[in-house]
């Protein structure tokens, strides 16, 4: 059930991001009503023909799995989530079959549904009713991607390695933000190359710095809330959209810095959120985020061939309702 519906433009043409801040209402700022499936969000910028040029960007046969396991994080940064049980059981001498309890959905790595964020300000993506986003509700689903997986190009941009480059590594102890002049930065000392319809992955060495930790010092980051991250920017949302970008993804928590930034301009329009740009990306834009990515082996990959794109698939659990998933991405190079 969505509340803008027919409010689009014709298919394929969308507003800039200025031209968003010039909607009217609630509307103004976000892309409510412009996409032909509406609980679809930003995927919806990949067109067949964008599929179709992916395929050049298989080079060397070489598979990527852009997880990690379902219990890698325990203990994690989440306060709430933790690592499922595995239980494994047999009904006779020939038989195994198996189940997992506790098992959190975006306890490792992740997308984040467009019912993951609801926006302080104006709710739910396309005007959702709340009263619509609960168990056994399909409204803005995970199911929505599952059905018809997300699957174009993926460029990576290593924010890490370009770091290390100029000899001042990113400093994940602190829980650095990362702004956009440094990812653009990178993107054109890289040679990366940005079209509309790309899942935009974010590098920076964070998760292996994590799960390098002992036990104890990733329960005190836990207590601190400090992680790094994308900086919060007006500026960034805007990038991001402008581009056309399907999905943003990172190696990091929560794919933007914990805490935010001084200043932030999201703290009076997300006040629930502590002034994050969740809301903005999700419940505004429709742009789902992927966290805790395991982009590592890839990004080392990229690093040998020279080459920063992938065919890129993400196939999330198909349930109905969900908030978030498991990622299940899988780069081709």
């Amino acid at each position: 059930m969505t509340a803008f519906p027919d409010a689009g433009p014709a298919a394929g043409t969308y507003p800039d991001f200025a031209g968003l801040l010039r909607r009217e209402g609630r509307l103004a700022g976000t892309s409510w009503g412009l996409f032909p499936d509406p609980d679809r969000g930003t995927p919806s910028f990949i067109t067949p023909d964008a599929v179709l040029d992916a395929r050049n960007c298989i080079r060397t046969g070489a598979v990527f799995g852009l997880d990690y396991p379902a219990d890698a994080f325990d203990p994690g940064m989440s306060l709430k989530r933790g690592a499922p049980r595995h239980t494994i059981y047999s009904s006779h001498p020939a038989h195994r079959d198996d189940y997992l309890d506790g098992y959190y959905l975006q306890g490792t790595t992740q997308i984040d549904g467009l019912r993951h964020r609801r926006a302080d300000d104006v709710g739910f993506y396309n005007g959702t009713p709340d009263d619509r986003v609960g168990e056994g509700t399909p409204d803005l689903g995970i199911q929505e991607w599952a059905d018809r997986p997300i699957v174009g190009r993926g460029v990576l941009v290593d924010l890490d390695g370009y770091r290390r480059a100029q000899d001042a590594p990113i400093d994940h102890a602190s829980g650095e933000p990362l702004g956009l002049d440094l990812i653009q930065a990178a993107a054109s000392v890289q040679g990366v190359e940005l079209k509309p319809g790309d899942i935009l992955m974010l590098h920076t060495g964070w998760c292996e710095w994590f799960l390098g930790l002992s036990p104890e010092r990733k329960q005190e980051l836990r207590a601190a809330r400090r992680a790094t991250g994308v900086a919060q920017s007006e500026e960034f949302v805007a990038w991001a959209w402008d581009h056309q970008f399907a999905v943003l993804a990172a190696d990091t928590f929560a794919f933007e810095c914990l805490p935010v930034v001084p200043g932030s301009p999201f703290l009076e329009s997300a006040p629930n959120d502590h002034g994050m740009m969740h809301q903005q990306l999700l419940a505004k834009l429709g742009m789902p985020l992927g966290e805790l990515w395991r982009l590592g082996p890839l990004s080392r990959h990229m690093e040998a061939t020279g080459h920063r794109d992938a065919f890129l698939s993400i196939k999330p659990l198909n349930i109905t309702g969900a908030t978030g998933s498991p990622a299940n991405a899988t780069a081709l190079t």
